[in-house]
């Protein structure tokens, strides 16, 4: 029998630029600084910048939990630790937090739509608990490349030998992707993909051509008719192949053939007959010179989704600040009960891509804001791309007028940033102190934030939904080094801190 070499899809794995520049770059520097005092901390000033000019990558903290799956790093774009931009490009060219502001709206905008389409304005205020069946989960090593299978053939200053359990020697290469959990079809670029309807990346685009174990989709399959209306793009009269299509709401898009492969998180973890898209055409930025992206939805088709059975049906990530090195993992680590707290999870039937959590109150420098649980009944989207969190009218006024009184020494306040409207000029500040802030969810999980996660360039990181009863964000901002646990089969989301 003849033994397909393989080369890898996705080996670094790191999150999308707008959710990524948001990071406060020197943060994971500053943590060793500052002190707390009483209900606040004392930082250094330079520290809250998203891009500090003295930021030099610690890699990582710790590991993931110790039997957790498959697992890759995961990196900020923008940061010393990326490898796809040099730092040198990073801080010439800087990072404009108002079109990252507003990507980040026009996302939960239609992130937010598809919530309420078809039942109502309320839709997203009645999600429906998930509880489907939880897989045993296995005794799994750690990985560090992912893999879709493709022959050699590809630039060997990129490839390297693995060797599986089996004994069988692969080829591998290194596709750098975005990390998406409200999404579902996972998608690479792929030849022939002509520049500009594709986008230049740093890795060797995916050549099926080289693939022994590539096949497209046929029209008419289960795997074709489960993209619907939503993803699927007809098909192709010539070849009877399945076309796919995603477009994210706020202007990006991609297109083309759904196809399956062979994807390898590890060198004895793989996925066969993962279903992707293999993109032709792509609209708007994703990242820079990233090759596509990896939907972590829970809907149909993504890579939770097709790997459920195998992996308990449960995810993790850890974004990091800039300065740091993250990760994300399949499956939920064996000491899950006694590591991480957890809130329930929830999903609306009619848009199961999304994850849902409740927030309950906001603590801020050791008081609890006067905001009762009701507030928060809309609910709130984890979510690994949108940038700050988004807070009921009611329960953000609260938070708002609590930290402005707390910064009062820092007046007056600085021009809005987008819809971040408490801004200071720290310019004659050599360090500030931040009081501390908490959230709170359903269950008594709690995020205790630290400054980075308060600020975001001299904002307050957190903004106002449209109205009472929206459904409101978690944003990246907040979650940052905490390693957050989607464990779908367990219907909860679980937060351990300083994973990262």
């Amino acid at each position: 029998m003849k033994v397909s070499t393989l080369q890898p899809l996705l080996l670094l794995i790191i999150l999308s630029s707008s959710c990524c520049l948001s990071a406060n770059a020197g943060a994971h520097a500053a943590q060793g600084n500052h002190h707390e005092i009483n209900q606040f901390m004392v930082v250094a000033t330079s520290s809250l910048k998203h891009i500090p000019d003295d930021a030099v990558c610690s890699g990582h903290k710790v590991m993931p939990s110790r039997n957790s799956t498959a697992w890759v790093p995961m990196n900020r774009p923008h940061g010393p630790c990326s490898s796809s931009s040099s730092r040198a490009t990073t801080v010439d060219k800087g990072v404009d937090v108002d079109d990252m502001l507003l990507w980040d709206q026009l996302r939960t905008s239609n992130i937010r739509t598809q919530l309420s389409a078809d039942v109502g304005s309320a839709g997203a205020g009645v999600p429906i608990i998930a509880r489907t069946t939880k897989v045993s989960n296995q005794d799994y090593m750690p990985a560090s490349q992912a893999a879709v299978g493709q022959n050699s053939g590809t630039s060997k200053s990129i490839q390297k030998s693995d060797q599986t359990a089996t004994g069988e020697h692969h080829a591998t290469a290194s596709q750098t992707v975005v990390v998406d959990t409200s999404s579902d079809i996972p998608w690479v670029q792929c030849l022939p993909c002509p520049i500009p309807q594709c986008h230049l990346q740093k890795d060797p685009f995916y050549d099926p051509a080289k693939s022994s174990t590539f096949a497209p989709i046929p029209c008419g399959s289960p795997a074709c008719k489960e993209l619907g209306s939503s993803y699927g793009n007809g098909c192709s009269g010539s070849t009877d192949q399945c076309k796919y299509t995603v477009n994210y709401g706020d202007g990006r898009a991609t297109s083309g053939t759904y196809v399956t492969d062979t994807l390898t998180m590890s060198p004895t973890i793989l996925v066969k007959d993962f279903r992707f898209g293999c993109s032709h055409a792509v609209r708007g930025s994703f990242s820079d010179q990233t090759a596509g992206v990896l939907a972590l939805g829970g809907g149909g088709g993504s890579l939770l989704e097709q790997t459920a059975e195998a992996y308990g049906n449960a995810f993790s990530y850890c974004i990091p600040h800039p300065s740091s090195s993250g990760f994300l993992s399949l499956g939920g680590p064996a000491e899950a009960s006694s590591k991480f707290a957890r809130t329930p999870l929830f999903k609306n039937k009619h848009a199961p891509t999304f994850y849902i959590v409740h927030l309950e109150a906001i603590t801020m420098a050791g008081k609890r804001l006067g905001v009762p649980p009701a507030t928060f009944a809309g609910g709130a989207v984890m979510d690994s791309g949108a940038v700050v969190t988004q807070l009921p009218p009611a329960a953000y006024a609260a938070l708002r007028a609590a930290f402005r009184s707390a910064m009062a020494a820092y007046g007056p306040l600085a021009a809005p940033v987008r819809n971040l409207d408490t801004c200071y000029d720290f310019t004659r500040f050599p360090e500030v102190k931040v009081p501390k802030v908490s959230l709170v969810f359903a269950g008594g999980a709690t995020l205790e934030l630290d400054p980075a996660s308060i600020m975001l360039d001299g904002c307050l990181a957190f903004a106002p939904t449209p109205g009472e009863e929206s459904v409101g964000f978690i944003g990246n901002v907040q979650q940052q080094t905490y390693e957050v646990l989607y464990d779908v089969g367990g219907g909860s989301v679980g937060f351990r801190p300083a994973a990262c």
